[in-house]
C-alpha cells in the first residue's frame, strides 16, 4: 500500500510538470529582414537604335577574265594578285593569224569599193544616154543592177573587215575593270580556246558590298517603322560595321538592296550595304553589322542583368517610395538596341525610378526590401562609346 501511494505522488508531479509546460507562452520572433537589394536609375542617353547583325564583304564588280579567240599564249603582263587598271593588257595571244585574216579583209573590201566605183561611174553614163534614148532599158537596168550587187557587196566587205578587226584585237586580253587580280591560270605557251577557260578573275576594290542576312521579326519591325514614318525607305537606311579584330564599328556606308523575298529555308531577308574602301579591304571577310534604325534621339537605358524572363514574357522590379518590390512586364516592340550590356527600354520604365540590378533571386511582388543605390552597371562604357 505504501508503494501505491509513493507512485500516485509521483504520477501527480509528472501530470503537473505536463500541464504547466503546455500552458507557457512561446518566445516572441523577431520580423524578418528584409532582403538587400542592389538598385540603380535608369540612364538617359542620346542614341541612334540599331539592330546587329553578321555578315560578309564581297567586291562591287567580279569578273572571269577568258580567250574570245583560239590561239597560243604569247606573254602575260601582269603579276600574280597585282591591282590592275581598265584597259590594261593582261594577256597576249599569237596574233599572226588573226593579222593575216585581217589583211585579206581589208583587200577584198578595197577591191570591191574599186569595181563599186567603176560600175557607179558606168551607172551615171548609163542615165544620161537613157535621157536620150540612145540605149535600151534592157542595158540599162543591167548596168543598175550590176551597181547595185557591187554596193551590197561593199558593205558585206565592210562587216567581214570589222569582224577580223575584233577577233585580231581579241588576241589582247584587257582588263574590262580597275581591280585585283587572282593567280593566273594559263601560262605562256599554252592553247587556249573562245570562252572556255578562265585566265584569271578580277574583282573591284572601291567601293564594295557587305551582305547580311536579317531575321524575320526584324524585317516586320522595319516594315512597321517604315509605314509609321519612323525610318527611310530600307534601301536608303546607313549601317556600320567592323571586322573580326576591329573595336568598334569604324566603317559606314548605306544599303543598296535588299531581296525581293525572305528565304523560306531560313527565314532571313539578304541586304546589301555600299561602302567607300579607301584601307582596300578584301572580299569574303568576317563583318560584324550594325544597321541604324533612325535619326538620333533621347531614350532610357537599363542594364540587362535587371531583366528577366517567364515564358516568354520580359520583366523588372522596380521599388517603390515604401521601398516594396514591384513587377514591370515589358512588350518586346518596347525593347531596343543592347549598347555595351545596357537595353533601351521605350515604355515600362520611368526617369527616376529605383530598379533593381542584383538580388533579383531574392524577390517577389510587393515584398519588402532594403535597397541600396549603386551606378546603373555598363554606364561608363556605354557613354565611351555613344
Amino acid at each position: 500500500m505504501r508503494f501505491v501511494s509513493i507512485g500516485l505522488f509521483f504520477v501527480g508531479i509528472v501530470t503537473s510538470f505536463v500541464i504547466t509546460g503546455c500552458t507557457r507562452k512561446p518566445p516572441e520572433m523577431p520580423p524578418p529582414k528584409a532582403p538587400e537589394v542592389m538598385v540603380s536609375v535608369p540612364v538617359k542617353m542620346t542614341i541612334v537604335d540599331f539592330e546587329e547583325f553578321t555578315g560578309r564583304t564581297d567586291a562591287k564588280e567580279a569578273i572571269e577574265l577568258k580567250a574570245r579567240v583560239k590561239g597560243d599564249i604569247v606573254k602575260v603582263n601582269f603579276v600574280d594578285g597585282a591591282m590592275v587598271q581598265k584597259g590594261d593588257v593582261l594577256f597576249e595571244i599569237e596574233p599572226k593569224q588573226f593579222q593575216a585574216e585581217l589583211q585579206q579583209a581589208k583587200a577584198v573590201l578595197n577591191q570591191s569599193q574599186v569595181r563599186f566605183k567603176r560600175l557607179s561611174a558606168d551607172f551615171q553614163r548609163a542615165a544620161g544616154l537613157m535621157a536620150t534614148k540612145s540605149i535600151s532599158i534592157e542595158e540599162f537596168e543591167k548596168i543598175k543592177g550590176d551597181r547595185e550587187e557591187a554596193e551590197a557587196a561593199v558593205g558585206a566587205n565592210k562587216e567581214a573587215v570589222v569582224l577580223k578587226q575584233q577577233n585580231y584585237d581579241y588576241t589582247k586580253v584587257v582588263a574590262p575593270i580597275t581591280g585585283r587580280t587572282s593567280r593566273r591560270f594559263k601560262d605562256p605557251g599554252n592553247l587556249v580556246m573562245p570562252d572556255d577557260m578562265v585566265l584569271t578573275t578580277i574583282v573591284s576594290v572601291d567601293p564594295m558590298y557587305v551582305y547580311f542576312d536579317v531575321d524575320e521579326r526584324t524585317v516586320l519591325r522595319l516594315r512597321s517603322l517604315v509605314q509609321r514614318g519612323k525610318i527611310k525607305a530600307v534601301q536608303e537606311m546607313e549601317f556600320e560595321f567592323a571586322l573580326a579584330n576591329e573595336e568598334g564599328y569604324p566603317h559606314k556606308g548605306k544599303i543598296n538592296f535588299e531581296n525581293n523575298k525572305i528565304d523560306p529555308s531560313t527565314g532571313t531577308l539578304q541586304l546589301r550595304g555600299e561602302f567607300a574602301n579607301p584601307d582596300n579591304i578584301a572580299p569574303g571577310l568576317f563583318a560584324r553589322v550594325r544597321l541604324l534604325l533612325g535619326e538620333p534621339h533621347e531614350a532610357l537605358l537599363v542594364a540587362e542583368r535587371a531583366l528577366s524572363t517567364d515564358q516568354g514574357q520580359k520583366y523588372l522590379y522596380v521599388v517603390n517610395e515604401e521601398n516594396k518590390a514591384v513587377y514591370r512586364g515589358l512588350e518586346r516592340e518596347n525593347l531596343g538596341a543592347l549598347i555595351d550590356g545596357m537595353r533601351v527600354i521605350d515604355k515600362g520604365v520611368n526617369p527616376g525610378e529605383r530598379v533593381i540590378v542584383s538580388g533579383l533571386q531574392r524577390v517577389r511582388q510587393n515584398i519588402q526590401v532594403d535597397p541600396k543605390l549603386v551606378p546603373m552597371p555598363g554606364f561608363a562604357a556605354a557613354k565611351d562609346k555613344k
